[in-house]
C-alpha cells in the first residue's frame, strides 16, 4: 500500500512552452507512476466512488487490476460502463464526483481516479485488438441525432444490442462538443477520432453534413424507416450579455471562437478561417469554456489575456486544475468584475471594455453568493478582442420543425426519467435537455435513453407478433 497523503504527481509541459503551442498540457502517468498511485486505493467494500460516478464504473475493480499490472483487464472493466475512458479521464470533473467521496480524502488527497482512468485508456490505445463481441442482429433501425458524448454512448449501447444504428451529425466531422468545444491542449482530437472509429467498426453507420431540422426533419426519419430516434444535439446557441457594443468587430462568442480554433484549425499559419489576434483579449465568464477560450487566445499570440468574472475565485465553476493551469500560463484574472459596455474605434473594432466591481451578498439558489454592483466602481480595460463565454442553450431548429416536441422556457427538450420526449418513439439526453453540463452526465443520459429505447422497441415487436 502507498500511504502517501498526496496524489502521485502527473508530469505537465512547462508553462512558458505550452502557452505558445497547442500540445497537450498534462502528460499522464507511465506504468510505474500509475501502479504507485493505484496502491493508494483502499478498495473500500462500500465503494462510495462508484455511487458518485454517473456511469457507475467499477472504480476499485479497475484500480485493483492496475496494482497487479493487468492493464488489459482494467481497460475491459472500465469499458463495461464507459465508451470514452480516454476522454473522461481528461475532462470529467472527478474532483466533484468520484474523487469527492474517496475515503483517502479524509486525511489528505483523494486517489487520482481520473488520472488512472486516463492512463488505462492511453496505455491500451495501441494495444487494444478492437475485437467486439458478436451481436445478434436485429432488423429495427434507430437514428441518433448528434455525435457528442450523449449520442456516441447511445449509439454504442444500441449497436451492442444488435440494432441497425445510424449516427447523424451536422458538421463535417464526428465528436460534437468533444471535437469543436474542447481545445487540443486539453483533449487531443486523435482520442475522439479513435472512439468514433470504434463505433464504425462495430457497424454504426455514420452520416455527416446532415442537419436534422433542415436537411431532414424528425418526421422524415420515421418515414425513412427509423423506428426510434435519439436527439443529442447539445446546447450550441450562445448567450449574450445584452450590453452596448456587443456587435462590434472583434467580439466573439466562445462557441464561434473555439469552433474556429478546434475544428477549423485557426491557429495554423494558412488557416481557411483565421481569427483576428489582438494583443489584448478579454474573456467574460468563469467556467471551463471561458478557461479554454482564454488559454487558446494566449496560444494564438495575445500578449495579455483577461478573465472577467463577477464572483470570487473560489466560486468559479471551472475545474480547479484548469484555473491553476491558466494562472501558470499568465492569464490575468479580474474577479468580482462585470462588463457593462464595449467601446469601439472609428472603424467599429473593439477598443476597450468598461466594467464595474461587484460585491457578494447572500447565497442564491446555486449555493454561491449573489453578486451586486458597487456604485461608482467602474473601470476600463483596453482590449482588442472580447470573447463572451457565459453559457449556451439548445439550438431551436429541431423544435421549430417538430411542433409536437415539448420544450421548457429555456428551449431545452423535456423528457421523463427514462429519456422519453413528448413524441412517440423519440428520446433525448445531454445538453439539449439539461443545458450546458458535463461530458459524463451526457454519457449517462445517452446510456439511459438507449435502455429505454430498447424496451420500447421490444414492446413494438411484441405488439406486431400479437
Amino acid at each position: 500500500m502507498n500511504k502517501s497523503l498526496v496524489k502521485t504527481p502527473m508530469r505537465v509541459l512547462d508553462p512558458l512552452f505550452r502557452s505558445t503551442c497547442f500540445e497537450e498540457v498534462s502528460l499522464g502517468y507511465n506504468l510505474d507512476e500509475a501502479m504507485l498511485e493505484a496502491k493508494r486505493c483502499l478498495e473500500c467494500k462500500h465503494k462510495p466512488c462508484v455511487s458518485m460516478c454517473p456511469v457507475r464504473i467499477d472504480i476499485p475493480g479497475f484500480i485493483h487490476e492496475i496494482k497487479k499490472g493487468d492493464i488489459n483487464k482494467a481497460y475491459h472493466i472500465i469499458s463495461k460502463s464507459s465508451l470514452l475512458p480516454g476522454v473522461c479521464g481528461r475532462v470529467c470533473p472527478q474532483e466533484a464526483q468520484c474523487e469527492s467521496v474517496c475515503v483517502r480524502k479524509i486525511k489528505g488527497e483523494s486517489v487520482g481516479i481520473g488520472r488512472l482512468e486516463r492512463f488505462v485508456a492511453d496505455y491500451m490505445r495501441d494495444k487494444e485488438d478492437n475485437h467486439f463481441s458478436e451481436v445478434i442482429e436485429r432488423k429495427e433501425k434507430v437514428a441518433i441525432v448528434g455525435s457528442g458524448p450523449a449520442g456516441l454512448s447511445c449509439a454504442h449501447d444500441l449497436r451492442k444490442l444488435g440494432y441497425q444504428v445510424t449516427l447523424f451529425d451536422a458538421l463535417h466531422a464526428f465528436g460534437g462538443v468533444l471535437l469543436y468545444g474542447i481545445p487540443e491542449f486539453r483533449l487531443p482530437k486523435a482520442i475522439v477520432e479513435l472512439e468514433v472509429q470504434k463505433l464504425e467498426k462495430m457497424g454504426v453507420l455514420l452520416k455527416k453534413n446532415i442537419i436534422i431540422g433542415k436537411t431532414y426533419t424528425i418526421e422524415d426519419l420515421f418515414l425513412d424507416g427509423y423506428q426510434a430516434i435519439f436527439i443529442g444535439t447539445g446546447a450550441g446557441l450562445p448567450k449574450f450579455l445584452g450590453i452596448p457594443g456587443e456587435m462590434l468587430s472583434g467580439v466573439y462568442t466562445a462557441n464561434e471562437y473555439l469552433t474556429r480554433v478546434n475544428l477549423m484549425k485557426a491557429y495554423q499559419e494558412k488557416a481557411v478561417t483565421p481569427i483576428h489576434i489582438g494583443r489584448k483579449v478579454a474573456v467574460i465568464g468563469g467556467g471551463n469554456v471561458a478557461m479554454d477560450a482564454a488559454r487558446s487566445a494566449k496560444r494564438l499570440g495575445a500578449k495579455e489575456v483577461f478573465i472577467i468574472y463577477r464572483r470570487s475565485l473560489e466560486e468559479m465553476p471551472a475545474r480547479l486544475e484548469e484555473v491553476h493551469h491558466a494562472i501558470e500560463e499568465g492569464i490575468i484574472f479580474h474577479h468580482q468584475s462585470h462588463p457593462i459596455e464595449i467601446f469601439g474605434n472609428e472603424s467599429h473594432f473593439v477598443k476597450r471594455i468598461r466594467c464595474v466591481k461587484m460585491g457578494l451578498g447572500e447565497k442564491d439558489a446555486s449555493g454561491r453568493r449573489k453578486p451586486y454592483i458597487i456604485e461608482g466602481s467602474s473601470f476600463d480595460i483596453d482590449v482588442d478582442d472580447v470573447i463572451i463565454a457565459i453559457g449556451t442553450t439548445p439550438n431551436p431548429l429541431i423544435k421549430i420543425t417538430t411542433p409536437s416536441l415539448s420544450t421548457n422556457t429555456y428551449g431545452c427538450i423535456t423528457i421523463d426519467e427514462s429519456g422519453k420526449t413528448s413524441m412517440k418513439g423519440v428520446y433525448a439526453g445531454g445538453d439539449v435537455v439539461t443545458g450546458s453540463a458535463t461530458v459524463i452526465s451526457a454519457m449517462e443520459a445517452g446510456r439511459k435513453a438507449a435502455d429505454a429505447m430498447n424496451h420500447y422497441l421490444n414492446e413494438l415487436s411484441l405488439n406486431v407478433l400479437r
